[in-house]
C-alpha cells in the first residue's frame, strides 16, 4: 500500500503557501500559493500526476528546488560535481522539522544523495506580520573530496500562469535607475542578472509575475537578498500553465568549492502573493521591509557635495551648516573631499584621515562647531575605493583586485579593495570604527562607485567580498547603534533586500533633477519602502528632462521618502530660505506617516498629474505633482484633476490641515478632492486627519 505523500502548510499574514513531497520522495513541489485558507488544499492547483512521455516527471513538476539529476531538461537550481567522480544529484527525502515560535514558522526539509555524499536542507521561514516567504538552501559535503557547485540558486517560485505570463521588472543605468518595464512571456526564458560584483544599476533583483489574462489580478513577486553577482530566470510554459522563477547567486570567477565537512548556505530568496495587483505587491514588500528596519530616527540631512564638490574648507562648510540649521535641517554631512590627498577624483581614496589643510583648527573642533549649531554630524566614505596614488596602495598593493602580469583597470580613476581578504576587511572595519570612535559622528554614507575587474580566480571572491561587507555593516551597527548608515553605490547600485536589512536608508540615484527623479522614485517604490528612499532638494536641472520646476516641486518630490537638502544654500536668498524652512517644518510634522505609512500611487510620473498617498494612524498625506502641461487658460474648458484617496475609512470624517475643511471618508473615496486647484502651482501637499 502506497503511503500518502507528506504535505506542509505555511501561513503568512494573509496568504497560504503549501508544499508536498512528490511520489517517490525525490523532490518537494508547490501545490498552492494564494489567499489564506484554513485547510490543506488537496489536490492543489499546481499538482500534476499525469503522463510525461517525453520528459521526466520532475521536469513537469512545480519543483521547489531542482538539482541536475532529479530534473534534466528544464530550469535547474543546482549543478554539483564531486572531484573525480559523480556529476549531478539524485537525492531522497530523509526528514522534516517544523518550528513555530513567537509568530514565526520555520520549515526544514532534508534530502540526501548517498552516492554523491551531499546533504541538502530546503529552508522556509514565514511570519504572521507580513506576506513574504523567505527561502534558502543549506548544502553539506559529507564526502572526502571537494564538491564543485557550478550553479547554486537559493530557491524557485512556481506561479500559475495559464496562457502565459506578464513579467514586470526594473532596468536602468547610472542616473536613470528603477525604470519600470513589462514583457509578455508565453514560452521560453527571461533573465535578469548582474555580473559586476554588485547589485548593479542596469537591473534590479526583483520580478513580478501575473497571468496574461489578469493584468490587475493575482500577482506574485520575488526578490533576492544578495549584494554581489546574481541572476533571476523566469521560465514560462503557457501550455502547462506554469511560470517558474529561479533566483540566486552567480559564481563568476569559478565554481564554488565545498570542502569535506563544510556547509554552504545560499542567500535568502523572498517571494510573496498579492490579490491586489502590482500595487498590492508593492505594499506587501513595504510591510516586509518595515520589519527589517532598526528603531532609529532618520534625520533631515544636508549634504555638501553639490555646494562644494572637492573644495572642502572648514569655514565654507560652517557657513553652509549655519544656514542648514536655520532651515530646520537635523544632520550636516560632509561629502567627498574631506580627507588627505582628495582635491579631485584622482587621489585620496584609502587614506581616511581628515586633511589638516582643510581643517586648520583641527577636525574635532570643526565637528564640535557643527554640533554646537544643534546639528548631528555625518561623513561620506568609500571604503572599497583605492586611489592608485594613495598611501594605502603604496603600502598594500596586493590589497586591490588584480591579476599578476596583467594591466590593472581603473574606473573613475580608482581600484577596488579586495574585501574578500580578511586582512583588508579587518583594516576597513578598524578604519571606520576609528572614525566613529574618535569623532562625534551620527551619520555615515557608504558609497561604492565602480564594478569589479581583475578579480582573478580565487575561491569564491564574490561571496567572500559580500560576506565581509555585511560583517562590517553589522559590526558598525552593533558597536555604534546611534549612527545612521546610508547605502549608496554610484546611485542605486546597491539597492537590494540584504543591504536594506543592514543600512537604514538607501540612495536611489545621483540624478536629483526634479522630473527625472520622480520617475526613479516611482520605480523604487514599486519594490522598496519609502523609509529606505533618500531624496534631496538640489539645484540640478536633470539629465533627461530639464523642464524648469519650482522649489515647491523639488521639496514635495524629496518629501516622498527621507528628505534631504543638497543645494548650494549659501546662494539662496531670504525668500527661498524662508520657503524651504516652511517645507522642512511641514515634512517633519508628517515624517512618520510618509516613511512608515501605507503607500498608494495614483497615476504615473509620465502623465499630467501624479500623486503618491501615504496613510497611517488616521492621517493621510497626498503629495501631488503637475508633471505635464497646465489644464488650459480661461478661454478653454478644463475641469481640474481629482484624486480619490484609497487609504480613507469610508465611515469616518476627515479635516484638511491647510484650510480646515471637513470631508466624509465616503465623499473622499467616491468624489475625491482637487489637489492642484491653482493652474500656476506644479506641486502640493494635502494632509487629512481623521476626526
Amino acid at each position: 500500500m502506497t503511503r500518502p505523500a507528506p504535505r506542509w502548510a505555511l501561513r503568512t499574514a494573509t496568504t497560504s503557501y503549501q508544499v508536498r513531497l512528490a511520489t517517490g520522495e525525490g523532490w518537494a513541489e508547490l501545490t498552492y500559493w494564494g489567499p489564506a485558507v484554513d485547510e490543506v488544499v488537496e489536490p492543489g492547483p499546481l499538482e500534476y500526476d499525469g503522463p510525461t512521455p517525453y520528459e521526466t516527471a520532475a521536469d513537469a513538476a512545480a519543483c521547489e528546488y531542482a538539482p541536475f539529476g532529479v530534473r534534466h531538461f528544464r530550469q535547474l537550481d543546482l549543478v554539483a560535481e564531486r572531484d573525480g567522480g559523480v556529476r549531478g544529484t539524485v537525492w531522497a527525502f530523509t526528514s522534516d522539522e517544523l518550528i513555530e515560535k513567537d509568530g514565526t514558522t520555520e520549515l526544514r526539509l532534508r534530502f540526501t544523495d548517498e552516492l554523491q555524499r551531499l546533504t541538502a536542507t530546503l529552508c522556509y521561514r514565514v511570519r504572521s506580520t507580513h506576506d513574504v516567504v523567505e527561502r534558502w538552501i543549506e548544502l553539506g559535503n559529507e564526502g572526502d573530496t571537494a564538491l564543485r557547485l557550478e550553479q547554486v540558486r537559493s530557491a524557485a517560485f512556481n506561479v500559475p500562469t495559464p496562457g502565459g505570463a506578464r513579467l514586470h521588472y526594473m532596468h536602468g543605468r547610472w542616473a536613470q535607475e528603477f525604470q519600470t518595464e513589462q514583457a509578455e512571456l508565453r514560452h521560453g526564458r527571461f533573465t535578469l542578472e548582474s555580473r559586476i560584483g554588485l547589485t548593479g544599476l542596469s537591473q534590479s533583483p526583483w520580478l513580478a509575475v501575473q497571468p496574461l489574462d489578469e493584468p490587475e489580478g493575482p500577482t506574485w513577486s520575488a526578490g533576492l537578498a544578495w549584494t554581489g553577482s546574481w541572476a533571476i530566470d523566469a521560465d514560462a510554459d503557457a501550455d502547462a500553465g506554469l511560470t517558474r522563477v529561479g533566483l540566486g547567486r552567480v559564481p563568476i570567477e569559478a565554481a564554488i568549492e565545498l570542502a569535506p565537512g563544510e556547509t554552504f548556505t545560499t542567500p535568502v530568496a523572498c517571494g510573496l502573493y498579492s490579490g491586489d495587483g502590482l500595487a498590492g505587491a508593492a505594499r506587501a514588500w513595504h510591510a516586509y521591509q518595515r520589519g527589517l528596519r532598526r528603531d532609529v530616527a532618520l534625520p533631515v540631512v544636508y549634504n555638501s557635495w553639490f555646494a562644494t564638490e572637492f573644495d572642502v574648507r572648514a569655514d565654507h562648510q560652517l557657513e553652509l551648516a549655519r544656514t542648514a540649521a536655520e532651515l530646520g535641517v537635523e544632520t550636516f554631512v560632509v561629502d567627498d573631499g574631506w580627507f588627505v590627498g582628495r582635491n579631485d577624483d584622482r587621489g585620496g581614496l584609502g587614506d581616511w584621515e581628515p586633511d589638516p589643510a582643510k581643517f586648520p583648527g583641527g577636525f574635532s573642533a570643526f565637528v564640535d562647531q557643527v554640533r554646537a549649531l544643534g546639528l548631528g554630524f555625518g561623513l561620506w566614505v568609500e571604503p572599497e575605493g583605492v586611489s592608485p596614488r594613495s598611501r594605502l596602495f603604496a603600502e598594500h598593493p596586493d590589497w586591490v583586485y588584480q591579476v599578476p602580469g596583467r594591466a590593472m583597470t581603473t574606473i573613475r580613476n580608482q581600484y577596488v579593495l579586495n574585501l574578500a581578504r580578511d586582512d583588508a576587511a579587518a583594516w576597513a572595519l578598524e578604519t571606520l570604527d576609528g572614525l566613529l570612535s574618535r569623532y562625534d559622528i551620527s551619520y555615515l554614507k557608504w558609497d561604492m562607485n565602480r564594478p569589479m575587474t581583475e578579480r582573478g580566480a580565487g575561491a569564491d571572491l564574490d561571496g567572500r567580498h559580500v560576506a565581509n561587507y555585511y560583517r562590517i555593516l553589522e559590526a558598525l551597527r552593533r558597536d555604534h547603534p546611534g549612527v545612521v548608515l546610508e547605502g549608496c553605490a554610484a546611485g542605486g547600485g546597491r539597492v537590494d533586500l540584504a543591504t536594506a536589512a543592514r543600512c537604514d536608508v538607501l540612495w536611489p540615484s545621483d540624478n536629483t533633477g526634479p522630473l527625472d527623479r520622480l520617475t526613479i522614485q516611482h520605480g523604487f517604490l514599486q519594490a522598496f519602502s519609502p523609509h529606505l528612499m533618500s531624496s534631496w532638494v538640489t539645484d540640478d536641472a536633470g539629465i533627461f528632462d530639464t523642464s524648469p520646476r519650482s522649489l515647491a516641486f523639488r521639496f514635495v518630490s524629496a518629501m516622498a521618502g527621507v528628505l534631504g537638502i543638497g543645494a548650494d544654500i549659501s546662494k539662496w536668498d531670504r525668500e527661498r530660505i524662508e520657503e524651504a524652512a516652511r517645507w522642512i517644518e511641514l515634512y517633519r510634522s508628517v515624517r512618520d506617516v510618509v516613511q512608515l505609512g501605507e503607500v498608494h500611487r495614483h497615476g504615473d510620473p509620465r502623465g499630467p498629474i501624479y500623486t503618491v498617498e501615504y496613510s497611517k494612524g488616521g492621517t493621510l498625506v497626498l503629495l501631488t505633482w503637475r508633471t505635464g502641461r497646465t489644464r488650459g487658460s480661461a478661454t478653454h474648458v478644463g475641469r481640474p484633476a481629482r484624486i480619490r484617496p484609497r487609504g480613507v475609512d469610508r465611515t469616518a470624517a476627515y479635516r484638511r490641515r491647510d484650510d480646515g475643511s471637513r470631508h466624509s471618508g465616503a465623499a473622499l473615496a467616491g468624489a475625491g478632492l482637487v489637489p492642484l486647484p491653482d493652474d500656476t502651482a506644479d506641486a502640493s501637499v494635502v494632509i487629512l486627519d481623521r476626526i
